[in-house]
């Protein structure tokens, strides 16, 4: 089948693609690539074949399309009854793919102030103090939402920031965050201001001044699932069906290894000794670790590379299951994938985050009788004091 015969929104109407024939053309094999469904291709293909008659129609070329263009193209259309519901986020993405394969040319866009201050702030963070990439992506959000607080859509004034706008702001975002990461803001604030004193915006250093969140480290326990819940846990994941058996496989991995979500992410083909029966996990910081890959682990592991993962060019070993087949974006999915499992099996635990499965681990390692030197080792921590904490979880020993 031809593109016009399954893109045409009109198939009663002579095909004319307009200014976008060619990225029309290279959008239906990228979807086919991404192992989209055929009813979601077509419609995608329809609305952007719809944009380029627009375009047409509009006399605008196609070096002129931007975002811009994309509200009055979605509201001609849905006057024609051709769209119940916007697809401004199809559109988005489309042109965000065409743009980065050169089928479009990128706008220039013109940064706001608040916006060359952030970026700025951004490669402070990474050239002076050394931040990895998800570090600066929590800070960086709020600096911008401080900004926005203080000065609006106003001009930015750095010279009126004082020690009250700060407090102000952290008195009333913390308590709008837990208390594990109140702290978080005070970590993003404090450089925030060498920043600006290194730039000669800020005559005082106000980093000192800016009060700490009490966070104890070893004020709580570590909340864990007992072994029987562990077990309750992975049969909830339904090893007859293609998501469910990529759950238990991840839900596996991280129980027997205590892999981060972000760790789960990364893996790829390569990290995969099957012959040493090893896996390299790439962990936080750069780091590089190798870790024995358990029996059952590796048949998980193999069973879902050969029957569940779907076939694209990709090495990651986890993909999403629906297009675009690529693997996950963040370890936001991981998580979910764990509290899924969770509510299927009907458990309500104290802590259901990232680390419960690190902490279950733990914790079970330490009643079977290890020691705290050898839960580092599994746990993969760079410091003694990190594993202090569960040496509470066995008041007797």
């Amino acid at each position: 089948m031809t593109v016009s015969e399954w893109a045409d929104p009109w198939p009663s109407h002579p095909w004319h693609p307009g200014p976008l024939a060619s990225p029309i053309t290279w959008c239906a094999e990228r979807l086919a690539e991404q192992g989209s469904a055929p009813f979601t291709t077509q419609e995608k293909l329809r609305l952007v074949v719809h944009l380029s008659q627009w375009l047409q129609e509009q006399h605008v070329g196609a070096d002129a399309l931007d975002e811009p263009c994309i509200g009055p193209c979605l509201q001609s259309r849905q006057q024609q009854g051709r769209a119940p519901r916007p697809h401004r986020v199809t559109v988005h993405t489309c042109l965000t793919e065409l743009r980065d394969a050169g089928m479009l040319p990128v706008p220039v866009w013109q940064d706001s102030a608040l916006d060359v201050l952030v970026h700025a702030f951004d490669d402070y963070l990474t050239s002076a103090r050394g931040l990895a990439r998800i570090p600066r992506e929590h800070s960086c959000p709020i600096v911008r939402r401080f900004l926005q607080e203080r000065f609006g859509a106003g001009p930015l004034v750095l010279q009126a920031l004082g020690l009250h706008d700060m407090t102000q702001f952290l008195l009333r975002q913390a308590v709008t965050v837990s208390p594990r990461h109140a702290p978080s803001i005070v970590r993003a604030l404090r450089p925030f201001c060498r920043f600006l004193v290194q730039r000669g915006d800020l005559s005082a250093d106000l980093a000192a001044a800016i009060p700490a969140v009490a966070d104890w480290r070893l004020a709580t326990l570590p909340k864990a699932l007992a072994p029987a819940q562990g077990t309750r846990r992975l049969q909830s994941c339904h090893q007859d069906h293609p998501t469910g058996q990529r759950a238990y496989t991840i839900v596996l991995l991280r129980a027997r290894l205590g892999l981060r979500p972000g760790e789960v992410v990364a893996m790829t083909f390569d990290d995969l000794d099957w012959e040493a029966g090893t896996l390299l996990v790439r962990g936080k910081g750069g780091r590089r670790d190798c870790l024995p890959l358990p029996q059952d682990v590796g048949q998980a592991v193999g069973t879902s590379l050969s029957t569940v993962r779907p076939r694209c060019a990709t090495r990651r070993v986890f993909l999403r299951m629906k297009a675009p087949q690529a693997g996950f974006a963040n370890s936001v999915a991981i998580c979910t994938i764990g509290r899924r499992a969770l509510e299927r099996a009907g458990l309500a635990p104290p802590c259901q985050g990232a680390h419960s499965l690190r902490h279950s681990l733990a914790t079970n390692l330490l009643h079977a009788g290890a020691s705290l030197a050898a839960i580092r080792d599994v746990l993969r921590h760079r410091r003694p004091q990190t594993t202090e904490i569960y040496a509470k979880v066995d008041p007797a020993a």
